[in-house]
This record gives structure tokens, C-alpha cells and sequence, in this order.
């Protein structure tokens, strides 16, 4: 995509943290979005950070992504208010670091990977529709690098991984691009924990949103399938 003026996106996730940034940036760069979330106080204050001109290029919608009748509702919604469906951004995501009950575990792997597949089953034929899109699903670098205390959350993003990679084949000759990023250290307030509190040295959530806009304008000869984005200077251990 060379330009995103015009083009519609749907952004799960979206009323804080990387999906914020990633809704932001799209409509900086001209593009049409509708942003999901589950806490209605938290997409009223999103929609003026991200529209903040007024121009009417946000929609805000109440869902949880692990219900599939919200999904399809959503993916209904961008195409009643904006014409159609070009981007898909999967970015809800939960992670209980923790000792897991089995709803714990259920509760993470439902979002953060069969809740992706509820969007992408939702927006393809959407997507195909208008000749082609983009799918980007915000993974984690914990997809290959597991840690303690985090083993439903790893197992997620690990499993989202693999989707990506094997979505991405299957969709490919639909001219729909797959595209998964996994980030590190992320100063968000992710897991209730502070956000940009002690930590400068992490990555910002603008700065996945610029690789996410830097995917969509990438020339379609090619495409960057997977993207791994670090701390320059993490502190020493």
C-alpha cells in the first residue's frame, strides 16, 4: 500500500497501549479506523486522542474478541461506516504472569490467539472483497523466548506465531499479506503493571506503531513476514 489515505483498518485493542499508538498513526497517514475495546470510558477518551481534528476517521466499538458474534460485528461495523475492510491489526492481547486457574489460561489463549483467528475468519471475506488487504498480528518476542510465571501467555503468542506464518501461505495469492511483529519490552501498562514508569530504556508503543505503518507502505514485490523489535539498551543483568 503506497498510500493509507482512504484505506479502512480495524485495530482490536485499541483504546490503549500499542494499539492506541497503531490507531493514531494510521490516521495520521490518512486512513480510516475503527478501534475495539472493552472498557467504553477507556474508547470515549481513545477517540479523541486519536481523532483529535474531528474529521470523523474514528469509530469506536465495545467488543470482546473472544465472543465471535462481536467480531463479526465489528468487521460489520468498518464496512457500514467506511465502505469495506483493507488492514486488519490483532493487537487485543491479556497476559496473566501469574499461577494460572484453568479460566486464567482460558482466558488468555482465547484472546490472545483464538481471538485473532475470530478476526482474520471474519475480515478475509472482506478483505478479498476489495481486491487484496493486510494482516498484522502483534505477537511478543515471549513466542520464542518463554519465561517463568508466564506459560499461558507464552504458549499463546508462540501458537499465534505458527498462525501467522501459516495464514500468510494460504492467503498469499488472495493478494492478502500476512505480517506478524513481536516486540520485547513494551513500556505499556500491560498485566496492570505502570507504564512508562522506570522504563526509558523499553520500547514505545509509537515505535511499534511506526513499524506497523512501515509493513503497510512496504513495496508488494516483497514482504517482511515477521518482524523482531528490542530495547537498544536494555540494563545489564
Amino acid at each position: 500500500m503506497e498510500s493509507l489515505t482512504g484505506k479502512t483498518a480495524l485495530v482490536t485493542g485499541g483504546s490503549r497501549g500499542i494499539g492506541l499508538a497503531v490507531a493514531c498513526a494510521l490516521v495520521a497517514d490518512g486512513a480510516r479506523v475503527v478501534v475495539t475495546g472493552r472498557s467504553a470510558s477507556h474508547l470515549s477518551a481513545a477517540r479523541g486522542v486519536i481523532d483529535g481534528s474531528g474529521a470523523g476517521a474514528v469509530e469506536t466499538v465495545e467488543a470482546d474478541v473472544r465472543r465471535y458474534e462481536d467480531v463479526q460485528r465489528l468487521v460489520a461495523t468498518a464496512v457500514a461506516r467506511f465502505g469495506g475492510l483493507d488492514i486488519l491489526i490483532n493487537n487485543a492481547g491479556i497476559g496473566i504472569l501469574a499461577d494460572m486457574s484453568p479460566s486464567d489460561w482460558a482466558q488468555v489463549i482465547d484472546t490472545n490467539l483464538t481471538g485473532v483467528f475470530y478476526a482474520c475468519h471474519a475480515a478475509i471475506p472482506e478483505l478479498r472483497r476489495r481486491g487484496g488487504g493486510f494482516i498484522i498480528n502483534i505477537s511478543s518476542l515471549a513466542g520464542k523466548n518463554a519465561f517463568p510465571s508466564a506459560a499461558a501467555y507464552c504458549a499463546s503468542k508462540s501458537g499465534l506465531n505458527a498462525f501467522s506464518e501459516a495464514l500468510m501461505q494460504e492467503v498469499r495469492y488472495d493478494n492478502i499479506r500476512v505480517s506478524y511483529v513481536m516486540p520485547g519490552s513494551v513500556a505499556t501498562g500491560f498485566s496492570g503493571r505502570e507504564g512508562m514508569t522506570g522504563a526509558d530504556w523499553k520500547v514505545s508503543p509509537a515505535e511499534v506503531a511506526e513499524v506497523v505503518v512501515n509493513l503497510l507502505r512496504h513495496p508488494a514485490r516483497s514482504l517482511p513476514s515477521r518482524v523482531e523489535l528490542r530495547p537498544t539498551r536494555p540494563p545489564r543483568k
